[in-house]
C-alpha cells in the first residue's frame, strides 16, 4: 500500500496539480478585477449590478425568489472563461506555435532528405 503511494507521488501529476493550484491562487484577483470591471460596466448599461432581481417574485410574501442569480452566475462564468481564454490560452497557443515553428525550421534534416539531396547533385554533375 506504500509502495502504491510513493509510486503515486514520484509521478510527477501530483506535482503538476499542486503547481496549477497555486497559479490558479495567484491568477484569481487578476480573472476577479476583470470580471469586476465589465459587470460594472453592464451594471451602468442597465443601471443595476448584477441581474439578481431579473424575474423576482415572492409566494405569499415570503423573502424574495431571484432567479436572476443564475443568469449573473452564468454571465461571470462567460467573464471567468472569457478572461482566461483571452489572457492566458491564447497567448500561450500562439507562443508554442511560434517555438514550434522556430524548432521545425532549425530541425536537421532526416536521412532520407540528405540522400535524396545527394542523389540530385549527382544526377546534376553526371
Amino acid at each position: 500500500m506504500l509502495k502504491g503511494f510513493k509510486e503515486f507521488i514520484a509521478q510527477g501529476n501530483v506535482l503538476e496539480l499542486a503547481v496549477a493550484v497555486i497559479i490558479g491562487g495567484a491568477f484569481a484577483p487578476i480573472v476577479q478585477a476583470i470580471t469586476d470591471v465589465i459587470m460594472g460596466i453592464i451594471g451602468a448599461l442597465v443601471k443595476q449590478p448584477n441581474f439578481n432581481s431579473v424575474l423576482q417574485f415572492s409566494i405569499n410574501g415570503s423573502d424574495p425568489i431571484q432567479p436572476g442569480t443564475i443568469i449573473t452566475a452564468l454571465v461571470n462564468f462567460l467573464l471567468v472563461a472569457a478572461a482566461v481564454y483571452f489572457c492566458v490560452v491564447a497567448p500561450m497557443n500562439k507562443l508554442t506555435a511560434r517555438l514550434k515553428k522556430e524548432e521545425e525550421e532549425a530541425a536537421e534534416p532526416t536521412d532520407v532528405e540528405l540522400l535524396t539531396e545527394i542523389r540530385d547533385l549527382l544526377k546534376q554533375q553526371g
